[in-house]
């Protein structure tokens, strides 16, 4: 194993263990899902951001610039007037020259969005500073009639039983976007048990439970994924947790800066929280136990440069690792996470995620629906049959997981 160390700006030294055990994801097969982010999705966000907002011809040429170099060309550095060049001249000093496609997809994607950011002068003192390039599609998520319906739901599952609503809002949280399933209470019984109960591909929900018995003073961080119909969920759990004393504490953590599109920032807390306490009935009477949450300090949110670093958490900073140690159970949420938890490699799907996971400092749950090629922890008979139904089960979003280790 080899380590790698930087510091920049003050800040401390950020450890890369460097891959182990599995070959690392790369882009460089043709047809591959990596491949597929690269060569189609990346190219196609930018168009989106550029329709997004009235940028200047400064803007427009450099994301046309990051377009080309992504598509036809090799992996340039920072400039040097950008605050993190230094800590991103270590973490890329083995892939610049080279490229995207041969560097590791989970650090091509971690610096593509960087680069995105530096083209639109995310970080710069012109006028630009600080716009979020992703907030129309956030925004537009969280107006939407489907969080109007999830929410309505919210009524309906008020008056089910307290494990009721402790299994149907964790599976809100875990599909995030088909939150939807999460709420449905149908005659005294969930609609999700069959719905979506058949493509968990695990459930260590029993578990988790078991690590927060009510009134045993818990404190649990989560880490958030995505903001909008995703983030509404994670804040709804929240609630449960500490409104039926699961947690005496929350700790969310969100990104510091706009990530993979839909990433959740503080802004995004508190823009789903507004919509939250805006809205009629029990969704309301929810966001308003969340805002006296956050000014009683029961609920605090809080965000670490380390969450948008191109690493595994094997490689995270001591003073994180503190904050996830003093927790009683950490909560990653997402695809993007869960790469980051267990490496971001070709594992064996069978290969135990208690093993994978010992690094961390703490008991760990991973709440995700399966959206790249990364999975471990399955049951032989599991994995043989998603194989046998040919489905792109993997990358598809169509199954997902609850994973604990003690």
């Amino acid at each position: 194993m080899t380590e790698k160390t930087s510091r920049a700006s003050g800040e401390e030294a950020v450890r890369d263990p460097g891959p182990v055990g599995a070959p690392v994801i790369l882009s460089n097969e043709s047809g591959s899902f990596a491949w597929g982010v690269l060569a189609k999705r990346h190219p196609a966000l930018i168009q989106q951001v550029r329709d997004a907002f009235p940028y200047g011809r400064r803007q427009h040429e450099a994301l046309d610039a990051l377009r080309d170099e992504i598509t036809n060309g090799v992996v340039e550095p920072l400039a040097p007037a950008e605050h993190d060049h230094v800590r991103w001249a270590v973490w890329g000093q083995e892939h610049f020259g080279r490229s995207w496609y041969d560097a590791p997809f989970l650090w091509a994607e971690s610096y593509f969005y960087r680069r995105l950011l530096a083209a639109i002068e995310y970080f710069g003192t012109g006028p630009w500073q600080g716009v979020d390039p992703f907030a129309p599609f956030k925004q537009a998520e969280l107006r939407g009639e489907a969080v109007e319906e999830e929410l309505r739901a919210l009524d309906v599952l008020a008056d089910a039983s307290a494990e009721e609503r402790a299994t149907a809002l964790l599976r809100a949280s875990l599909w995030g976007n088909r939150a939807d399933l999460g709420f449905r209470v149908s005659a005294g019984e969930l609609a999700i048990g069959d719905a979506a109960a058949s493509t968990l591909v695990a459930d260590d929900s029993a578990l988790l439970w078991q690590l927060l018995p009510a009134g045993a003073s818990s404190t649990v961080a989560v880490v958030a994924d995505n903001a909008g119909r995703e983030l509404i969920p994670d804040l709804i759990l929240i609630d449960h947790l500490l409104e039926q004393r699961h947690a005496e504490r929350v700790v969310l953590h969100v990104k510091p800066y706009p990530y993979y599109v839909s990433d959740a920032m503080t802004a995004d807390v508190v823009d789903c929280l507004r919509r939250l306490t805006e809205a009629p009935g029990e969704a309301g009477r929810i966001g308003g136990r969340l805002w006296k949450a956050m000014a009683a300090g029961s609920l605090e949110v809080r965000t670490h440069p380390f969450f948008c670093a191109p690493l595994p958490y094997e490689g995270m900073p001591e003073d994180l690792r503190g904050e996830f140690e003093s927790a009683t159970l950490t909560i990653l949420k997402g695809d993007l996470n869960y790469r980051r938890l267990v490496g971001d490699q070709l594992w064996d799907a069978t290969a135990p995620f208690t093993d994978l996971t010992a690094y961390f400092p703490g008991a760990v749950a991973a709440l995700r629906t399966l959206k790249s090629d990364v999975i471990v922890g399955l049951e032989k008979g599991t994995l043989e049959a998603l194989e046998r139904s040919r489905a792109a089960w993997r990358t598809s979003g169509t199954h997902a997981l609850i994973q604990v280790r003690r």
